[in-house]
């Protein structure tokens, strides 16, 4: 049962990230660009700020709506402090500001102080993949008017793999954290149409969780409150496919982006934005929510 504390189901409506507005039938692409140097999908590709700026151009160019940025990889390794992480988002953050003022700027952090300082240098939304781990983030995205993803990452701290989890009902136990993260963020005074929920696909779940939570991924969008698929080139997608190189994972990822659209998620956030915003929009041609982008096939 999701607890009295939980921010529970909502009428699907606009969503606010920066300056923009984006109605429920708007599917948003989340382009991902690492200022690390050991990422696991291509390391290093973005380490330098020159490629890193060079892609956000290349991003946005294909249609990225947002770019989320970060500066600590999910997988164990070498600590990243603070304020390290803040030396390697911050600054680009500023830079990727000046460059696009309308595109919505994300920081990938659990860090309060990485919040603020990122929402300082012009950054519209937290990308809390680790739970709510550190609870003053949510405080950040109140005091800044920012927007902020709620995560179910089973209760690990943060850069920690699972290990042999095991929950009665996975998607009630990511029903029951993301609503009661949601349910936070909305005491501290953040905005619902800034609130985002994310089942954080591999993170705190092996490869049968985390099918079993695109199988029933409409039991989240059910709930009203948008969610976002983060499944690019993921674990998960190798496993399913026998794919153990990320490089063979893009035709497995892009089948679970048009099932999760089908079924009502809102934001995807991709390594391949071109490929990621056809399938969108073939989803949404075949659903009839955009019309085609041209049509003379038998009119001329």
């Amino acid at each position: 049962m999701v607890s009295e504390d939980s921010a529970g189901s909502r009428e699907p409506g606009t969503l606010r990230l920066g300056r923009g507005q984006f109605g429920p039938e708007r599917t948003l692409v989340m382009a991902i660009v690492n200022r690390t140097p050991d990422s696991f999908y291509r390391p290093g590709s973005t380490w330098d700020e020159t490629a890193a700026m060079e892609r956000v151009h290349e991003a946005v160019a294909e249609g990225a709506d947002i770019i989320d940025i970060g500066g600590v990889p999910a997988k164990p390794g070498d600590e990243v402090s603070p304020e390290e992480e803040i030396r390697r988002t911050v600054p680009f953050i500023a830079a990727v500001r000046e460059a696009h003022p309308d595109v919505v700027i994300s920081v990938d952090t659990w860090r309060h102080e990485v919040g603020r300082a990122a929402c300082d240098a012009g950054a519209d939304l937290l990308n809390d993949t680790w739970g709510g781990w550190d609870p003053k983030l949510t405080e950040v995205a109140a005091e800044c008017g920012s927007a902020i993803i709620c995560s179910h990452a089973g209760g690990l701290p943060p850069r920690t793999r699972p290990f042999r989890l095991r929950y009665d009902d996975v998607v009630r136990d990511v029903l029951d954290t993301v609503l009661g993260l949601a349910g936070r963020a909305l005491r501290a005074g953040v905005e619902p149409e800034r609130i985002i929920i994310d089942p954080a696909h591999d993170f705190g779940k092996n490869t049968w969780h985390s099918l079993e939570v695109s199988r029933r991924l409409r039991e989240l969008t059910a709930t009203g409150w948008p969610v976002l698929l983060s499944a690019s080139r993921k674990d998960f997608v190798g496993e399913a496919v026998g794919a153990a190189d990320p490089d063979e994972r893009l035709a497995g990822t892009l089948a679970t982006t048009a099932l999760a659209a089908a079924d009502g998620a809102r934001i995807f956030r991709a390594h391949d934005v071109t490929a990621t915003r056809q399938a969108l929009d073939m989803v949404a041609a075949i659903r009839g929510t955009v019309p085609p982008a041209g049509t003379v096939r038998g009119l001329a």
